[in-house]
């Protein structure tokens, strides 16, 4: 009798601890002790013992009753309440640290592999007080992250830049996107987590991957890729493959999610699936292939690898369900041309009149110049057939991913440099950094008016923009800025949305001429992580032609065998890797909802049968998703995001354009150095304003490349003679910008430019110039200190020498 009691936990040895710990009690009241006093739950809740408070039946844990008891406390729990104390989350801190390393910043600068063991310590703990109270999964998400865990030992790990950030309002951007918002200056900056539409769907309500709805697996990623995704063919047969360039550019501006990366060059790890279990990452996540598989049974393969995305560290370090972060800033801020640390903007630059590094390859023939080799972890995002052949260098590692997003970079590095040079004409008493900051501003300006004012249009349509109000103001400023808006990058935007350009991807890219006639073509697997043919004379600026000339495929459930099986391929290989298959495994390891919950964010009618969905997709397509999925809502939101029917006017269908505009809306509504803005330290003057209105992707391409002389008005639509004609790059039709407007000062008249010395030489510090001779054209240097500060001070009496 006593065994079976002692099975079921209320036998000898539970009398035994409460007896225990009365007689303890009792020898404790006996030597003075504070007398024995019994606390309300609201006691707690009001004092400083509860870090939270939780409706619902009481609950405790072994440590908190036992604590309490024995500081003579009233247990935790009372009637309809529970109070995790902060005790408790120190006591799973104390426990998690055990089994984590956590790593040490140098000088507050975090490498996403070391942030990630601090989220992998908050994670930890909120898993275990999840268990040890029995969380339910609107407690984990919603009351968890309530804990104030400045007032823990969590306090010790936290990182700075999450907790005690000061802001300052300045004229230009940081460059890790850090005081975009000056009273929650993490929001929209690089590290940070992305941010949540719906709350996610984890198997175990924290940090499993999404399961279906009965409880059951889903199918393999692959599986679905193959069904539901096969190579068709269609095309579009307005949108040409610039929309995709475009997309992509502007994707590397917003996204990249934290995984690890092998030591050696920097790239996913590239064994998961032929390691043993004690040998693999313990990030792995293979994407399993079945042993029928059309294509790589071909090959033997059965297993594919890919990692799961790093757990993040929420702002202030607070506890709650695993959530991936984002490497590169929120907010449309050319990261992709000048990087996300200042330290590697810096490596971008010639410390001279305001220019980026570039390789002037070409120089012998009058050509403009390339981007800069990459020297540095050569092997990073790049093939190379062999040690003497490198890549290019620019301000987001995945420059190299393909040919056709390198041609975007290095448009986009020459419009740095051309208008550098153009602010250095008109400011010839600017410096380098000066010169760089202005520069940098104008073209993330016309990035953003490039952005909303062609690709947003083509992509969502014009009802679509209306309704999120992302269509941009023609004169005037735009007062729209909300510091309640956090523009974060969105999950299901980075993980699925966005990705909708995987579905235009055509199977070769063209080469066109000048003249608009076709060259040849390459296949687009061959491009992937081989940017070589920039190498040969004028091929870029073919290759923008046919970006122009080609047509995209159609926004349909159709993709290219060229990205399903052929992702990625190493030299010489016959196959590589599944693109679908990885968008697949990534929303579900971020516990994306389904696709029918977000039809449902986005006011669509939801379906409990896949009849429910005739007329939001093709028949067809609903069909073959039953043969895969066992119930609609479990269909992932990427897939069924792509294989919707486009709406009238968009290349989007209803809940992909929804998730998208949502996400541009935040982006320029919650930027407090968006373009438009007025009153801002950071806003353009009106003539300023109305000069950056004339940026056009065709006056880009036009001013950024050497032989190409007409462009139709829209790069991103074909050219047709009446609705989108191509016109002469030299007409006015397509106006560039008058930089004249960014003029300091009067260039004519000497007690101007004697002013313009003076003032300047007053910027310097107090010990580098004495009172002596102060002549125009004339500075007698007379410290070390002016020595020191000889080239800033140089283009001003130079200027003032005139």
């Amino acid at each position: 009798m006593t065994r079976e009691r002692a099975r079921n936990g209320t036998g000898v040895t539970s009398v035994i601890t409460r007896t225990r710990l009365t007689i303890l009690l009792f020898l404790l009241a006996a030597k003075g002790a504070t007398p024995l006093h019994y606390q309300s739950i609201e006691a707690y809740a009001n004092g400083d013992e509860c870090a939270l408070v939780l409706d619902g039946p009481g609950r405790t844990s072994v440590f908190d009753y036992t604590y309490n008891l024995l500081r003579g406390s009233f247990p935790p729990t009372a009637g309809s309440q529970t109070c995790i104390t902060y005790d408790a989350v120190n006591n799973a801190y104390i426990e998690a640290r055990k089994r984590i390393n956590v790593a040490q910043s140098k000088a507050d600068i975090w490498r996403p592999e070391d942030l990630a063991t601090v989220g992998e310590l908050l994670l930890d703990i909120s898993v275990n007080l999840a268990q040890t109270y029995g969380l339910t999964y609107e407690e984990i998400e919603k009351s968890l992250p309530l804990i104030d865990t400045s007032r823990t030992l969590i306090r010790e790990v936290c990182p700075a830049f999450l907790s005690n950030v000061e802001c300052r309002p300045g004229k230009y951007r940081r460059y890790d996107g850090l005081c975009t918002n000056l009273e929650n200056p993490t929001w929209g900056s690089s590290l940070s987590p992305f941010s949540r539409l719906l709350p996610p769907r984890f198997a175990d309500g924290l940090t499993a991957p999404r399961i279906s709805v009965t409880g059951g697996d889903l199918p393999l990623a692959r599986v679905v890729s193959r069904t539901m995704h096969p190579d068709e063919g269609y095309h579009d047969h307005a949108g040409t493959v610039m929309v995709i360039a475009w997309g992509q550019f502007m994707d590397h501006d917003y996204t990249l999610t934290a995984t690890p990366l092998d030591p050696l060059n920097r790239n996913d790890p590239e064994e998961c699936c032929s390691r043993p279990p004690h040998l693999k990452n313990p990030y792995c996540n293979e994407i399993y292939i079945p042993e029928d598989d059309y294509f790589y049974r071909l090959f033997n393969v059965r297993c594919m690898d890919f990692v799961r995305a790093f757990p993040a560290v929420r702002p202030g370090c607070r506890l709650g369900s695993r959530v991936p972060f984002n490497l590169l800033t929120g907010v449309l801020d050319g990261n992709t041309v000048y990087g996300i640390s200042e330290h590697f903007a810096r490596k971008l630059r010639t410390g001279y009149g305001g220019l980026l590094r570039m390789n002037p390859v070409f120089s012998e023939y009058g050509l403009k110049d390339l981007l800069p080799l990459k020297l540095d972890i050569p092997d990073e995002g790049c093939t190379r057939p062999n040690r003497s052949m490198y890549c290019f260098e620019a301000g987001e590692i995945r420059v190299n991913e393909q040919l056709v997003l390198t041609c975007m970079h290095t448009l986009m590095a020459r419009e740095h440099n051309r208008a550098a040079k153009a602010l250095a004409h008109v400011n010839p008493h600017w410096d380098d950094e000066t010169i760089f900051q202005e520069a940098r501003r104008i073209v993330i300006a016309e990035i953003q008016h490039v952005t909303y004012n062609e690709f947003l249009p083509i992509l969502l349509g014009k009802d679509v923009m209306e309704k999120f109000g992302l269509l941009l103001e023609k004169d005037g400023y735009w007062d729209g800025y909300d510091p309640s808006v956090n523009p974060g990058v969105l999950d299901a935007f980075a993980s699925a949305a966005f990705r909708f350009g995987h579905s235009l991807l055509p199977t070769a890219v063209e080469r066109w001429s000048k003249a608009h006639k076709f060259i040849a073509s390459k296949r687009l697997s061959d491009l992937i992580r081989r940017p070589y043919d920039l190498y040969r004379a004028g091929v870029l600026d073919e290759y923008f032609m046919g970006l122009m000339n080609q047509v995209a495929q159609a926004m349909d459930d159709s993709i290219t065998q060229e990205v399903t099986n052929h992702l990625f391929k190493k030299a010489g290989a016959k196959f590589g890797m599944d693109l679908v298959s990885f968008n697949m495994q990534r929303g579900r390891e971020f516990g994306i909802p389904s696709y029918m919950e977000f039809r449902k964010f986005c006011g669509l009618p939801g379906a409990d049968t896949f009849e429910e969905l005739f007329g939001s997709m093709p028949n067809e397509t609903i069909t073959r998703y039953s043969t895969i999925f066992q119930h609609p809502s479990d269909v992932d939101l990427w897939s069924g995001g792509v294989s919707e029917k486009p709406l009238p006017g968009s290349m989007l269908g209803p809940t992909f354009a929804c998730v998208i505009a949502t996400q541009f809306s935040y982006s320029r509504r919650g930027d407090r150095f968006w373009y438009e803005l007025p009153n801002q330290p950071s806003s353009f003057t009106p003539e300023q304003l109305a000069e950056i209105r004339k940026s056009r992707l065709a006056r880009l391409i036009c001013d950024n490349t050497d032989l190409i002389d007409t462009v139709q008005l829209y790069p991103m639509v074909l050219p047709d003679h009446e609705i989108n004609p191509r016109v002469p790059c030299r007409s006015g039709v397509l106006p560039g910008i008058d930089f004249s407007k960014w003029a300091e000062f009067p260039t004519t008249g000497h007690a101007a430019q004697y002013r313009l010395v003076e003032e300047h030489l007053l910027d310097l510090p107090r010990a580098s110039v004495r009172p002596k001779t102060v002549q125009l054209g004339h500075v007698k240097p007379v410290s070390q200190i002016f020595f020191e500060n000889i080239n800033k001070i140089a283009t001003y009496l130079e200027f003032a020498g005139k």
